[in-house]
């Protein structure tokens, strides 16, 4: 990137968005700063697919693998680096591009309770698309509602993007099923790929449009873009303030949680490499102790052996005659 803009100020910096621990050290380095770090765009794009027929999965830290990576990294994200956002001067144009998929038309109400067994790739990751849509909607208002210092009306807002069904690794992953022989199949009938999904460059656009396009200053955020246009939303319940509410609330306890029960367990865990380290030093001592006492011994039992050497070869006085 550095090489094909020219521009030597383009840094990169990683977080695993499967972790709550690790998206919160990455955004408060970023937001701990005075005065405020600039920023012009969020670009949350990160999106996980279980193939079908594969198992569940959780995080390390026990989330549902599609939910936390899908939704809830966003969620938190966006949730510690609020304050950034609001603090950014009043005529600079903040966006915030959420890509999204129509997949989320498909999904059970977010207050459904579903069960184990009826869990599915494809339901879980509606489900994680529907309440990324409905997050982004409340904090669009979220930020609406934040008066500013100067009086200036926010200058921040959330664009939704739709860039169709593309060839990316993820969607090659769900084809193939995530099996060998499935990308096998994938490449053999790959013509058909390319002529029904579009290439990542070409899915990008609408993203690159959300980012760029002046017209969208000029209307309310929250908006949905697909095809380089602005389109309307399939489910009302995306806009229902009572289903934001309660996704929020149940987003924030499940973090605060989940931050709870693992600060509890690197606490023991670094508790007990401290104990580790501890007993492997005072092991450490007492052998180099023991190892000093034994080179003592040797010393002292070498000198021994070595006086007795001695007295045994002393000459014997000889006896004269006495005249």
């Amino acid at each position: 990137m550095r090489e094909r803009s020219e521009n030597d100020l383009i840094y990169a910096e990683t977080v695993d968005l499967s972790s709550l621990h690790s998206i919160r050290l990455f955004a408060t380095k970023w937001v701990d700063n005075a005065p405020p770090r600039r920023l012009d765009s969020i670009i949350l794009c990160a999106a996980t697919l279980t193939p079908p027929g594969a198992p569940r999965t959780q995080t390390a830290e026990g989330i549902e693998t599609t939910w936390m990576v899908n939704y809830l990294a966003n969620f938190h994200l966006l949730a510690i680096l609020s304050p950034a956002i609001r603090a950014q001067p009043f005529d600079r144009d903040v966006r915030i591009i959420i890509p999204t998929c129509s997949a989320y038309i498909s999904s059970p109400p977010l207050d459904a309770v579903i069960k184990d067994s009826e869990w599915s790739p494809s339901r879980a990751y509606a489900r994680s698309k529907l309440a990324l849509m409905v997050f982004a909607k409340a904090f669009q208002k979220h930020l609406d509602a934040y008066k500013r210092p100067d009086e200036m009306p926010m200058n921040a807002r959330v664009v939704l993007v739709d860039p169709g069904f593309t060839r990316t690794p993820g969607s090659r992953r769900w084809l193939s099923r995530g099996s060998l022989w499935g990308i096998v199949v994938y490449l053999v009938l790959y013509v058909f790929a390319w002529i029904f999904m579009k290439s990542a460059e070409m899915g990008a656009q609408s993203i690159l449009f959300a980012v760029m396009d002046g017209g969208l200053l000029r209307i309310p955020g929250g908006q949905m873009i697909k095809e380089c246009m602005r389109v309307d939303l399939a489910r009302k319940d995306v806009t229902d303030e009572a289903v934001a509410k309660t996704l929020w609330e149940s987003s924030d306890k499940l973090i605060e949680k989940t931050e709870k029960e693992q600060a509890e367990k690197r606490a023991k865990a670094k508790k007990e490499e401290e104990e580790r380290e501890k007993k492997a030093k005072e092991e450490a001592a007492a052998a180099e102790r023991l190892e000093e006492l034994e080179s003592l011994l040797s010393t002292i039992k070498k000198g021994k052996a070595k006086d007795a050497a001695q007295k045994g070869k002393k000459p014997k006085p000889s006896s004269k005659a006495v005249k």
